[in-house]
């Protein structure tokens, strides 16, 4: 679909936004289809959002287990990263972020003069361990994760992007008993705990479309690893060349969004999520009078970085 289009159904669309619930509301005229944003990025200014649904019952056993060190993995941008390391701050743990690409540990002064996510979690606290990525290829392998806890002492783990049992826990906590009004769910996916957790808490009249960030065919088998149920399935059309990579037309649409509606939306996840959705209510995707919940999972501290990226190939950045 055409950006301009894009921008014209948005022109045209009535919304009103509700304070108390958290959620904005955007009724589409032609089609009588409702689209309401529920805001989990207003959760928490520093671990917003899925993030702090996913670490929330991993903390708490964490802290159960009189833990004193988190340790993950993530790569330069990675919201998880930036996420733990807050919230270990928070609850006053050590935290250990295990870090995709080792010349970025050559010359710390210069990574972080370029690198607004790491430099914000070494600000909050976070060890950062800088590998290969042939290494980091590694992470789940029992051998890798014994000799980390040679090197760093006892630890609490919790995998690349935070998904876990404990987190798909805390992502069942999205839905609330008021939602189940909506005929179709939707969010964005990375690594699939956050669907499973809402495909969990739906009810079986209910439809969950994923929007995966990344390319491959692999998210549905890990999906299925975490829920038996079947009401969902993944919309991959919008992943805009694959994780972590954008285009000016997705760039004006997340502006014009904020602009229009004063919702910041990240480029990695919620930002393909919404232009995937209006895209597909403009094709006529969605039956008349549908309505829809977009879950706004944050990620917005990423934006610096992304800009960044923007910036060195000279093109559009995204307005904060």
């Amino acid at each position: 679909m055409h950006f301009l289009n894009l921008c014209n159904m948005m022109q045209e669309a009535d919304f009103n936004f509700t304070s108390s619930t958290n959620q904005m509301v955007v009724h589409f005229k032609s089609s009588n289809i409702s689209l309401h944003i529920k805001r989990e990025d207003l959760i928490d200014p520093f671990v917003s959002g899925n993030k702090f649904r996913k670490l929330k019952y991993n903390i708490s056993e964490a802290l159960k287990r009189n833990s004193t060190t988190l340790l993950t993995f993530g790569g330069a941008y990675s919201n998880h990263i930036a996420a733990t390391a807050a919230a270990g701050g928070k609850y006053g743990l050590k935290t250990i972020g295990v870090i995709r690409g080792e010349e970025l540990g050559e010359d710390l002064e210069k990574t972080y003069s370029t690198n607004k996510t790491l430099k914000y979690a070494a600000a909050h606290g976070m060890q950062l361990h800088f590998i290969s990525r042939d290494l980091y290829k590694l992470k789940e392998e029992a051998v890798f994760l014994k000799n980390l806890d040679t090197e760093f002492g006892a630890f609490y783990l919790i995998p690349e992007g935070g998904t876990n049992p404990w987190a798909i826990k805390g992502c069942e906590e999205i839905l609330k008993e008021e939602d189940t009004q909506f005929d179709y769910i939707c969010c964005s996916v990375g690594t699939g705990g956050t669907i499973s957790g809402i495909i969990n808490a739906s009810n079986d009249n209910q439809q969950i479309l994923g929007f995966p960030a990344l390319k491959g065919d692999w998210l549905s088998s890990e999906i299925k690893k975490n829920t038996s149920r079947k009401n969902w399935s993944l919309i991959t059309d919008y992943h805009f060349g694959g994780y972590a990579k954008v285009n000016p037309e997705l760039v004006h649409f997340i502006n014009q969004f904020n602009q229009k509606y004063k919702i910041a939306l990240d480029p990695v996840y919620t930002g393909k999520m919404l232009f995937g959705i209006i895209d597909m209510i403009e094709n006529s995707k969605f039956p008349q009078n549908s309505r829809i919940l977009a879950i706004h999972t944050g990620g917005l501290q990423g934006i610096a970085g992304m800009n960044e990226l923007l910036t060195k190939k000279n093109l559009p950045l995204i307005d904060v």
